[in-house]
């Protein structure tokens, strides 16, 4: 029997190649097999659990009834405290009517494009970066991309978004940035906003202005030096071409509590509401009531965040320094040191080595193949990101890592890589 004819969007859309491998990692360990699983960009509850006070206000929420339909803009209560976290904690100023909730970053990226971005239209975005291609593709757009390199901290360079800025309508940045754990410095950051600036004055009364979709849903998650810049502060004028888009996921481990905010000028956020209401994709009543109470206690974040950032930062830490002793070993192996986020940027270079029974590494799939068969390491290639399918680097997530397991993980590598020839 013939597959039946669909749309060209069904027809030409791919999934997450993220969810596709973690389901498949979780069917294998479901099924008896010890794989260190640090794939998908999630939580363990039992190694990282949201805030106990975060949990009970939810727990109180459903208890008072709180489960009708929420506003479509997300509850009066709610954006006015996200508004005050993000004025308490970041400097950045917003009214109520500049603040669009809903359930997580992935429906307010969507409704962003949407709201945006017309058929046909320039898209810019560096590879490797997370669900840009795909959001591109929704919108029937004009994939725009850039190739970052290591020696940027695979982050897009000014000069690389200057090549195709004309005519653009999104330029689409995420800083602390997935899957690489890196983040945009302060110059390179303050270069690309001039250059949107510079690029909307040329354009007329009635044409359309070039966006910047600023992502920084794990700006809280730095470590040592690093500092998180954002556009307003760098470039107050920005504020009329910038949309950030921010949320509870990372922040408190909450990925599954799904609330999530946006924030930018007024035009756009209402825009975003409309096709929102059409989608249906809000945040849960309850949950928005009780994020709107914890927000505003300011101690108690304070206090998790503390012991939450340094619980990732010891397991990025000693993973990277796993890496680099296995690399000063002679083994084909690096990692970029620790920046932010859930995310350490590893590199497997095994393409053209044998394995013991005589088997060629001939592609990067077969690395990856490799490392999973003989060191029981899940890992996301970046190919999974956009970037090209023979790139040797990884994306490896902490969020389900257990501390007393990195060592032997790290053993097993090892005794992977050593019997390659």
């Amino acid at each position: 029997m013939s597959t039946p004819k669909l749309s060209h969007l069904a027809e030409t859309l791919s999934g997450s190649e993220i969810v596709k491998l973690g389901n498949a990692i979780s069917e294998r360990i479901r099924n008896g097999e010890k794989i260190y699983n640090l794939t998908i960009g999630d939580f363990d509850p039992s190694v990282f659990p949201i805030p106990a006070e975060l949990e009970e206000l939810i727990i109180d929420s459903y208890r008072n009834r709180n489960t009708s339909y929420p506003a479509a803009e997300g509850v009066l209560d709610l954006r006015k405290s996200v508004a005050t976290f993000i004025k308490e904690w970041e400097g950045l100023s917003f009214e109520p009517n500049e603040i669009q909730i809903a359930a997580g970053g992935r429906p307010l990226i969507y409704t962003l494009f949407k709201a945006i971005v017309d058929k046909g239209d320039k898209v810019i975005y560096g590879v490797p970066s997370w669900n840009n291609n795909h959001y591109t593709h929704l919108t029937d757009a004009v994939h725009c991309v850039v190739e970052c390199t290591a020696e940027n901290d695979f982050m897009p360079t000014v000069e690389d978004i200057k090549k195709n800025i004309s005519g653009a309508t999104l330029i689409c940045i995420c800083t602390p940035q997935n899957p690489t754990g890196t983040t945009l410095k302060k110059e390179s950051l303050e270069a690309i906003c001039d250059l949107i600036l510079e690029e909307n004055a040329k354009r007329g009364e009635g044409e359309k202005k070039c966006y910047l979709m600023f992502d920084q849903m794990y700006w809280t998650l730095t470590y040592g030096t690093t500092v998180h810049y954002n556009p307003l502060h760098l470039r107050p004028a920005m504020k009329d071409y910038t949309i950030f888009i921010d949320g509870i996921s990372k922040v408190f481990a909450a990925t599954g509590v799904r609330v999530g905010w946006a924030l930018g000028p007024s035009t756009v956020i209402a825009k975003m509401k409309a096709i929102l209401s059409h989608v249906g994709a809000w945040a849960p009543m309850a949950e928005q009531k009780a994020v709107a109470q914890y927000l505003l206690q300011k101690e108690n974040i304070q206090r998790y965040l503390t012991q939450f950032k340094s619980e990732v930062e010891f397991r990025l830490r000693n993973i990277h320094d796993g890496f680099i002793a296995l690399k000063q070993k002679g083994y084909p192996v690096d990692a970029i040191a620790p920046q932010a986020a859930i995310y350490l940027t590893i590199k497997i270079d095994l393409v053209g080595k044998t394995t013991a029974d005589g088997k060629k590494l001939e592609t990067q799939s077969d690395v990856t193949s490799y490392i999973l068969a003989e060191a029981k390491l899940a890992v996301v290639p970046f190919s999974a990101f956009g970037a090209g399918s023979n790139s040797s680097w990884y994306r490896l997530s902490v969020g389900t890592c257990k501390k007393e397991e990195i060592g032997e993980m790290l053993e097993k590598l090892e005794s992977a890589l050593g019997k390659l020839l």
